[in-house]
């Protein structure tokens, strides 16, 4: 092929070799799950401390309430105000970051190595001994209640949250938004968040990753001075099954008069992470509707135009989360777009994808995974992972063998366990006068109309 002949796409070339980190582990006395690992390019670390304090745990009645406690707790602790907290992290040229999802908490710091041992005080601190003042309590709830009522206004916010509470039964904790709704929030006070934190906030089950120019014996004595007299176990996890709201396929309206665009939401309930198909399915997922060029993109936004970028998504979790389409389109071509995907999807079910489809992603998974593991903080989230769902100390080891491993056989019949077209929830917020219509050509099922 001539360097300039424009009409085929370059050969990949070699996947170059990469080598993930070794990860030294061993387990505290009070049940934390320490994790050391070793990166030298750059003398800085990152430590990421999980909590078994996640959403998922929590009943309607009290959705919001464990992302509203790690977000306060940088509001200060029994010896200093969130001023000063902020202030000390700050003269280590560090600072505090939380970030609370479905499974836990995590709470975590990057630093200079050197500035570790102050960096870990200060982060025991935070977490251990918070104050939850009620200025910042105050604060924090009106910001997350600010949050909700701007969901309920954004279009893609809206269509999210209505897809998610018709894939799942009531009463199911990812049939509701991560950050909870007005009513189980505005009563949130600094009571809540001391009982949450007291129950919650324990090192059992938990886990603590140390990245950086650390050694690991080092790290596990400046653990054990700053955490080792902390102790305690979480409530048991929460029990329930991730049913889905009905088997029938259904397509539902979010009526917004006079929008111009609609948001489109096409899924069901999903994979959880521990599944056996886990690679498969990631796979079939990139050909599909994961990558730019994607079956997906390739035909709603190539071929006809209709959107400037579609995805699909298995959202993998503790119990089976989405699968998901998402997109947006203009409101003239609402059912047109409708109509490709579910047509893909019942394509790709049927028929299965093809070898040299599934050789591009394989490769293309392959060759980007180390491109996402260049920092102390990149390597840091991916071995909490490991703590998070329980998976195999060499599981990162050994993850892009998986996935090359992956045939076309797998990962079709992956789909076919997984996918579920007749059982679709279709989803679309826009003007249902203009688009009603056409959907209801389509035949897909009932069709309902909901206000806004």
């Amino acid at each position: 092929m001539s360097p300039l002949d424009r009409d085929r796409p370059p050969e990949a070339g070699p996947i170059r070799p990469f080598d993930f980190p070794e990860v030294a582990s061993r387990s505290l006395s009070n049940g934390l799950d320490l994790r050391v690992a070793r990166m030298s390019r750059l003398p800085v670390v990152s430590v990421d401390l999980f909590l078994r304090a996640g959403e998922a745990d929590l009943d309607a009645g009290a959705a919001g309430l464990s992302v509203l406690a790690g977000d306060a707790l940088e509001g200060g602790t029994r010896r200093r105000s969130g001023i000063q907290l902020a202030e000390a992290f700050e003269r280590l040229g560090a600072r505090l970051e939380v970030s609370t999802g479905w499974e836990g908490t995590g709470v975590g710091v990057s630093c200079l190595a050197d500035r570790l041992p102050e960096a870990l005080g200060l982060l025991a601190e935070a977490v251990l001994e918070p104050a939850f003042p009620e200025d910042e309590v105050a604060r924090v709830r009106e910001r997350q209640l600010a949050a909700i009522r701007q969901r309920a206004m954004d279009p893609s916010a809206l269509a999210s949250d209505e897809a998610v509470r018709r894939y799942y039964a009531p009463g199911t904790p990812y049939a509701r938004p991560l950050v909870g709704t007005a009513a189980s929030v505005e009563s949130v006070g600094r009571s809540h968040l001391e009982g949450y934190a007291d129950a919650y906030y324990r090192p059992e089950r938990g886990g603590l990753v140390v990245v950086g120019d650390v050694a690991a014996d080092e790290v596990a004595e400046l653990v054990e001075a700053s955490f080792g007299a902390w102790e305690g176990s979480p409530p048991p996890p929460r029990v329930f099954e991730a049913e889905p709201a009905t088997r029938e396929r259904h397509v539902t309206v979010v009526n917004r008069p006079g929008s111009v665009q609609s948001e489109i939401r096409i899924g069901h309930v999903g994979a959880a992470r521990d599944d056996p198909d886990f690679f498969p399915l990631m796979v079939l997922n990139l050909l599909f509707g994961g990558t730019f060029t994607s079956r997906l993109n390739l035909n709603l936004r190539e071929r006809n135009g209709f959107t400037y970028g579609v995805r699909s998504r298995f959202s993998f979790r503790g119990q089976p989360g989405p699968f998901q389409v998402s997109t947006a389109v203009g409101a003239d071509v609402t059912s047109q777009a409708v109509r490709e995907i579910v047509s893909e999807l019942e394509r790709l079910v049927e028929s299965g994808p093809a070898e040299e489809e599934v050789a591009a992603v394989r490769d293309y998974a392959a060759g980007v995974f180390p491109l996402r593991l260049e920092t102390t903080d990149q390597v840091a989230g991916r071995v909490t992972e490991l703590i998070i769902y329980g998976l195999p100390d060499d599981y990162h080891h050994t993850y892009r063998d998986r996935v090359r491993a992956v045939t076309a056989a797998e990962a079709g019949a992956a789909g076919g366990r997984h996918l579920r077209p007749d059982e679709l929830q279709i989803v679309i917020v826009g003007d249902a006068e203009e688009v009603a219509s056409g959907l209801e050509e389509l035949a897909l099922g009932p069709l309902e109309v909901v206000k806004a």
